[in-house]
Order: structure tokens, then sequence, then C-alpha cells
């Protein structure tokens, strides 16, 4: 609701500005030709592909600086980046970079740079950069992740008043490589631009394209356009004006509204006064209207359009309106006011222009942009819109990938919802702030039973990391763990997560009450939404069996072979008869990967799952005072680094199947990537996870949660490029 909130504002405030419309236009280059002469750094280095446009790219922001008072130096020297250097521009450019070009000193003095108050300018490849260096993801918004042939295209002008996009009619149609993306940035940035995937072949982002996009970076500013592949772009006067006005943005010479956009579904109701473009329809004061005023003047002919309320997956609409005139008809249509026509609702007159009546459609059409409503009827006015609603279906949660499991513990608990501590006082500790592990949680040390709080934000730090599966510690029926899993279930399918199970060495486990689990799991739980099956292995569900060696006859495993897939906790292939599959579990033996190779080749010879275990590290010394067993620190993130390339190295990790990660949430053993304080209660020794990555303080908290997310990719680019050789 906040976003939604924050955006309806923003609607306001551009419907004022439309009666200023030629005013805004022309203040955007006036302010900046008024502004103080500026530094511009363009950098365009390339470590991968190289644009043959880079030249006329230099070339066209040199001479938009000669016209608009900064000056631009060119380089493809990385040294540039230190912060003594950098902190004599305005902003830093750059220019369909690929690959990695910075070090870590180099990035690290960007980042300082833009978050102290510089400015951050992306073209087109600059999105095809850094791409292990998880921050930049943020710098820049998203990440490229493919493209289809150069060709024709429509773009959407969604913010009329940005000086980068002011100068643009609601649409665009022009020639460039019109780039895909990892992730839709739109929740993080304002979308000024976005493709119509029906107009050119080859769009992947399901109908929400966005191209061209800005953002606060802490005190600094960035932008980044898609468009920009051709080298004639660079002598378009159009395009060159986006380039100028998302230069100005990033140097600070103008001002704009770059706060993030909400997903803008627009269920919620929006007062129809509130348009950002429009033809003959002004806003009316009404007493009895919402806000004081309507949407109204509005005569045959007339429209209204709203650049923050999204028509893909629009299925009803509904207004409150009123009517002292001829009456006539809404019709709703997708991305302009002549664009698609979604569906169509007559007004009847109501007796008087404060006397209000609703009037609801079904959408039987599809379409994708903004919101446009076109008005028909008879001569003289026609009726008045106080507000109106676009419902949609809901949105489909994004889902991680279904061969990246994390274990994850839900037995930890404290006296407000649970009754007394659990699990956090393991190690002889005095919690709150005296706890057993050697970092401290960010959310603190909380209960697993708090489903609305604690398991909800671990559900979107889970989707966060890329993964798409938890691994849930069970520790046999009726038991605390089984008394909550339907609440973490539910939790989980609201973000997209499945749920497969860790079993535990519960007090008289065998291999037969283990067989009857399975059946009990099932059961209860194998028609819920969030209830793992693996669709690449018969669309089975997945058991790990922890400590399996503790139990030598595990024949009545046969009963559940082709409806379950079982995994040994092992690399002792003499010990999976009548297994499913083979996990390792243990945090510290990724780092050499001892037997891994021949593990997996002995499940691929013999149709088993193959899922070896990495962890950050594993340090327990609080939970386990005097601890004498093997620790493995995290040194910065190297040793999380170190164990995925050894499970993604078919020399080493012999072709995962899956890759199962030791932990989302094991406090005790030091192995967790969910995020740790960088404030931890002062006077225990507890360490954090700053200088992982480079990152430091709170940018710190969720570094192995995103560098989780790069490995995740990694995993499946690798799976993909083995499968094209064979």
């Amino acid at each position: 609701m906040r976003r939604r909130l924050a955006r309806h504002v923003r609607q306001i405030a551009c419907a004022a500005a439309l009666a200023l419309g030629a005013a805004l236009l022309a203040s955007g280059v006036q302010s900046a030709a008024a502004a103080e002469p500026y530094q511009v750094l363009v950098f365009s280095k390339t470590a991968g592909f190289r644009h043959d446009s880079i030249p006329a790219g230099i070339t066209g922001i040199q001479q938009l600086g000669a016209a608009h008072d900064f000056t631009v130096t060119a380089t493809e020297d990385a040294g540039a980046f230190t912060p003594q250097n950098l902190a004599g521009y305005a902003a830093v450019v750059f220019l369909s970079t690929t690959g990695d070009v910075l070090d870590t000193a180099q990035q690290d003095a960007l980042k300082g740079y833009v978050d102290g108050g510089g400015g951050f300018v992306g073209i087109h490849a600059a999105a095809d950069t850094e791409y292990g260096w998880p921050e930049y993801e943020h710098l820049v918004g998203a990440w490229f992740k493919s493209h289809p042939a150069i060709q024709q295209a429509n773009v959407t002008t969604e913010d009329h008043t940005h000086p980068a996009t002011a100068h643009l009619d609601d649409t665009w149609t022009r020639t460039d490589e019109w780039y895909n993306y990892r992730t839709n940035p739109r929740d993080d940035v304002h979308v000024l631009q976005s493709l119509d995937e029906s107009s050119y072949s080859g769009g992947e982002m399901s109908g929400d394209h966005p191209i061209t996009w800005c953002h606060p970076q802490e005190q600094g500013r960035s932008f980044y356009t898609g468009l920009g592949h051709t080298a004639e772009s660079y002598s378009d006067p159009a395009f060159r004006q986006l380039l100028l006005g998302g230069i100005q943005y990033a140097a600070g010479a103008v001002g704009a509204d770059c706060g993030a956009d909400d997903p803008g579904t627009g269920d919620d109701p929006v007062e129809a006064e509130s348009f950002t473009s429009g033809s003959g329809v002004q806003a009316a004061g009404h007493a009895g209207a919402g806000g004081g005023a309507t949407l109204g003047y509005i005569d045959n002919g007339d429209w209204a359009g709203y650049a923050g309320t999204e028509t893909a997956g629009a299925t009803s609409f509904t207004a409150r309106v009123s009517s002292a005139g001829a009456g006539g008809t809404v019709e709703i249509r997708a991305g302009s006011a002549t664009g698609t026509l979604l569906g169509s609702v007559d007004i009847t007159p109501t007796g008087g222009w404060d006397t209000f009546a609703e009037v609801s459609t079904a959408l039987t059409a599809t379409g994708s942009g903004p919101l446009f409503l076109r008005f028909t009827g008879g001569a003289g006015a026609l009726f008045d819109i106080d507000s109106f609603t676009l419902s949609h279906d809901p949105d489909p949660v994004a889902e991680g990938s279904s061969d990246v499991h994390l274990f994850y513990y839900p037995w930890y608990g404290t006296p407000a919802t649970s009754g007394s501590w659990r699990h956090w006082q393991q190690g002889g500790r005095t919690p709150p702030d005296d706890i057993g592990a050697d970092l401290y949680p960010k959310l603190g040390p909380y209960d697993s039973g708090d489903i609305a709080g604690a398991v909800d934000q671990h559900m979107k730090w889970v989707q966060r990391s890329g993964a798409g599966v938890i691994v849930y510690s069970w520790w046999g029926q009726g038991g605390y763990e089984d008394s909550i899993a339907a609440d973490v279930l539910d939790s989980a399918a609201r973000h997209g997560i499945r749920v497969a199970w860790h079993i535990e060495p519960y007090g008289d486990r065998t291999a037969a009450s283990v067989v009857d689990d399975i059946a009990y799991l099932e059961g209860k739980f194998g028609n819920h939404p969030a209830y793992y099956r693996d669709a690449g292995h018969g669309n089975r569900p997945a058991f790990y069996i922890f400590e399996s060696l503790k139990i030598q006859d595990w024949s009545a495993l046969d009963a559940v072979r082709d409806s379950a897939i079982v995994l040994a906790q092992t690399t002792d292939t003499s010990k999976v008869a009548h297994f499913g599959g083979i996990y390792t579990y243990d945090g510290i033996a990724g780092a050499t990967a001892p037997g891994w190779k021949q593990a997996g080749d002995y499940a691929r010879a013999n149709g088993l799952v193959w899922a070896p275990s990495v962890a950050p590290g594993y340090i327990d010394d609080r939970a386990v005072p005097g601890n004498t067993t093997p620790t493995l620190g995290r040194q910065d993130g190297a040793s999380y680094d170190l164990e995925w390339n050894n499970a993604l190295d078919p020399a080493i990790g012999g072709s995962p199947s899956w890759v199962s990660v030791t932990s989302f949430n094991e406090w005790h053993e030091g192995s967790s990537i969910e995020p740790a304080s960088s404030t931890p209660p002062a006077g225990h020794g507890y360490q954090t996870f700053s200088g992982a990555y480079g990152r430091t303080g709170a940018a710190a908290e969720t570094a192995y949660l995103d560098r989780t997310a790069y490995w995740v990719g990694e995993f499946g680019k690798r799976r993909a490029a083995a499968a094209a050789a064979r």
C-alpha cells in the first residue's frame, strides 16, 4: 500500500503539472543551461562484446556537453576509478561497457562516489557488465539476459515530466536492439519508458518490460536506458534529448522524481482527475466527490491517460460516475487512446452532477501498457468520473530455481510466542542479547511460529536468493516442527517457494518409520501448492535423511522408490542401496569436496539424484563452548565461492542434479545465509557479514543472499551450456 500511495501522489502531481506542460518541458533544458558548468566521465571499457556504436556515442555525448555546459572526458582506463579522481565529476557514464571492467578497489570507489552524492548513467550494454559484483545490479537496475534481432518496436512513455522523456509522445516507434533483463526492476526504480512487447518479436518479460528508468542511490542518482545499440541512435535528436535529460538528472543539474514505482496493478481506487495525459478533459470541483473533484468537461472523443495504472492482466473496470448531461460510453484501452480496446461500459444520466452511481464491466480483451479511457456519446457534456478501479488477476509470483535447495530450520522460539526460549539459549546462553550463535540474526532471536513476521520475511529473503526450494527440518509426526508446517507452507506458497523435507534422527527412527513418515507427509501436505515435486525426476517429492548411516538396513525404502526421492547423507556409494539420491550436508567438506566426483558419477550412472551441499562457513564456538572440531571461516565470501565452484566444476563436483545449501538459517553452526545484523548487541563478540564481497555495514547484511542468487544463475548457465554441448 505504501508504494501505491506514493504513486498516487505522483499521479496527482503530474495532473497538476499538465496545465504547465509546455513550461515543464522548457524548464528541463533551461535549468540545466543555467546550472554551473560541470564535468562528466564517459567510460567505455569492454571485456566482452564490443559495440561499434561506442565512438558515435562518445561523440554524441561530447556534442551534448558542448551545447549544455558540461565537459566530457572519455576513457577506457579503469584506473580513473579512484575516490580522488571521481570527486571531480558530476556524473559517470557507462557507455555500452561489457564484462568485468573494474577490480574490487575500483568498484568500491564507484559505489562510494555514487552513494556519496555522485551520478551514474548506464547506456545499453552497461547492463551487461560486472556480473560478479552483486551491488552493481542495484546500481544499474537490472542485468542483461538476452536480446532478439534488431527490429522496430513501440516504446511507451510512462513519465512525461522527467527531463529525459518530457519531449516524447505517448508512443515512440524506433529501431534498436531490445534487451530482456534477468529481473524486472520496477519494484526498485522509477520506470520512464517501457516496451510494448506486442509490437515486436522476442520480448521475454511477460508484457511488463521497462527499458529506461532512474532511481536514487543513497545520496546519489542513477539513470539507465537500454536504448543505444546502433550508431545512428546518437544522431537522433529524440534519443540525444533522452541522454541529455538522463545525464542532467544524474549530475544533479535538474531535479526529477525518481522514487521507486509500485508494480502498478492499479487495484486501489484511482481519483479520475489524477490523469497524467489527456485531451479535452479537466478537473471539475464537486463537494460530493472523493478529493472534492471529478474528471469533468467530458465531450465526445475526449480521453484521459493514467501512466501509473497498468492494464496487463486487467479483468474488470468499475467507476463512480455522475451525469446531468447526455451520458455516453467509457472505452477502456491499453497503451494509448487508440490502443487495444479491453472493454467498454455505458453511462446513463444520474439526474445531476452531484448524484453518483456505480458502473462496472468485465474486460474481455487483453493488453499491456498504461491505462487510457476514451469517451464517446452525443453532443455536449456527457458525464463526470469521480474515481475508478481497474482490477487484475493476482500477479504470479516469480519462482526461483527448483534445483537449488536451502536447508531451513523452524525450531526457534521466544517466550512471547512459544512460552519459552527454544534453541537460542543453546550453549548456556541467556537470550535475547546473548544467544548460542557466532552471528546475530537481522531479525533478532525470532520465533519460528511468527508466520506473519519472521517466516514471511524469511520467504521474501529466500525468494531474493534465487533458490526455489527450502528443505524443512522435521523431527517426526506430532512434533513442534510438524505442528507449524502447514503455516510455513502457506507462507512459502505466497512467495513462490516450494518445500522439501529434512527427516531428522528423531527417537526410534527406523527405515520403516521413515516410509510411514513419507506417507504421512504426502497425505497431509501432498496437495499443498508449496509441496515440492521435481518435474525432472518423475514429479516426485524429495526427502533428505540426515545421518542416514545410523541405520544399516534401508530396504524398506523400496516401497517408495518410484513415488519419492529419498536422499542418503554420504558419499560412500556402498551405503546408498535403496535410496534415490545422495547429499552431503557437511558445511566444511565442500571446501575440498572429498568423494564428490565419485558420488556424482555413481549417481548419474545409476539414475540417482546428486545434491552436494555448499556452505558459506561453519563456526559453532558459542553454541558448543570448548568445541575442538574443525571450523571454516567465511573469508569475506571466499569460502562460499570455493564450495560453489567445486560443486559446479564437473571434474570436482560430479555434475550435480541439485545443489543444496547448508543453510538458510542454522544459526548455531554459523552457516546461515539469512541476513545477520550489522549492529549486534555489544559485548558478546558477535561476528558480522561486513567485508563479504566488498560490502560493509548494513549493505553487507544481505551479501550471502545476493551471492546465492549469482550462483543460482551460474548453475543454470553452466547446465544449459553443458546440455547444448551434448
